[in-house]
């Protein structure tokens, strides 16, 4: 089980919390515990770090919807819906939380120099999966056209900012010097510009290549659910951050059973003469046919559970079940003989849809009729 905080009592904001009161929120505590502000305090800096992860979470509508949903239990395990954060990724994905300065220039320049480092850019695809993938989670080979850092590039300081990635104006006023610190604006804050670059390399230094990622899918995903694989994106010009792989899901739709849940159902059709005698019935399931015994006397309407026959819970709550839905199929045209042998059947009190009649003597002529 994850000894993990709650993101929300992390950041001391409630589930309900706008976007802006989550950005209030971790901008509180990450002046309360930037490293700059406490130089060598391992514990603040794991605070800071933690305060980071759980708004890099609420901060994204998605990521905050997987969470309110599945809590720290990611589906799939591994790098789903977030990944761990370190002071690079902080600092790049976060340094704008207090204006265009960033950390930096909210602590008079106290950082050092800090150069940003990009993050890449998201990749979307979409996956179709069987209800039978679903049901029991599979691992799945796709193929993905990235954008890599490409062999050959050479890169040069910034001229503007001497390879800072930041720009300081120190303004003087009545109170003394004033410093503030700004992403330069050449470089966006790499601190680096491409010199050289081979044929076919993009002005950013990347090139396209595809690869070939194995992805495993827990059991229980649902349609539309978004799965995230941490640095499986596009990589970052000049050596950031890459990005992540964004992974849809589409369930493919199955021709005898419909998803409720994590139950599945399925629509039996049988004659009024196997609901009044009884039968033995061959249904589709997940796993395979199975048979199923229906009841002599059974009604249109009854509900037949096969336990265990549905979804596995992504939780790892259990597995659902197979509902199956009994309709009594009525004939809409009879013979003159098949009409004569009914309307004989009209008199008798087991016809009547009242609980007094009987089961015995109707059963008998109805073998006698129809045997």
């Amino acid at each position: 089980m994850s000894t993990k905080r709650d993101y929300y009592e992390i950041l001391g904001v409630s589930k309900s919390a706008t976007a802006e009161e989550l950005k209030k929120a971790y901008r509180k505590l990450a002046i309360q515990y930037h490293p700059d502000k406490n130089p060598g305090n391992k514990e603040a800096e794991e605070k800071f770090k933690e305060a980071a992860e759980a708004y890099e979470v609420l901060s994204d509508a998605n990521k905050r919807a997987q969470y309110d949903r599945f809590g720290h239990s990611r589906p799939g395990g591994g790098g789903y819906q977030t990944h761990e954060m370190n002071m690079d990724d902080i600092f790049s994905q976060f340094g704008d939380i207090f204006g265009g300065g960033g950390f930096e220039s909210f602590f008079g320049g106290g950082g050092g120099g800090r150069t940003r480092q990009r993050k890449g850019s998201n990749l979307r695809i979409k996956l179709k999966l069987t209800l039978d993938e679903i049901s029991n989670g599979v691992e799945k080979k796709i193929k993905v056209n990235r954008l890599v850092q490409a062999e050959g590039v050479t890169y040069k300081n910034c001229n503007t900012c001497q390879g800072q990635g930041q720009i300081r104006k120190v303004v003087n006023t009545m109170l003394g010097q004033m410093v503030s610190t700004t992403t330069c604006p050449t470089c966006n804050g790499v601190g680096q510009l491409i010199d050289k670059r081979p044929a076919g390399v993009d002005s950013s230094g990347l090139v396209s290549k595809e690869d070939t990622l194995s992805v495993k899918i827990p059991a229980g995903v649902a349609d539309g659910m978004q799965l995230s694989m941490s640095g499986k994106g596009n990589d970052a010009p000049g050596g950031g951050i890459a990005g992540d792989l964004i992974i849809l899901i589409e369930e493919i739709e199955n021709p005898n059973l419909k998803r409720d849940g994590n139950n599945v159902v399925y629509d039996l059709h049988i004659s009024f003469i196997d609901a009044a005698l009884g039968t033995t019935v061959e249904v589709p399931s997940i796993s395979g046919k199975v048979r199923v015994k229906i009841d002599a006397g059974t009604q249109s309407g009854k509900i037949l559970r096969l336990r265990g026959k549905g979804i596995k819970d992504i939780n790892g709550y259990g597995q659902g079940d197979q509902l199956i839905y009994v309709n009594v199929w009525i004939p809409k045209k009879l013979t003159a003989e098949e009409k004569a042998k009914v309307e004989s059947l009209r008199s008798s009190p087991n016809f009547q849809p009242h609980p007094e009649a009987g089961e015995k003597g109707f059963f008998e002529r109805m073998k006698e009729y129809f045997g």
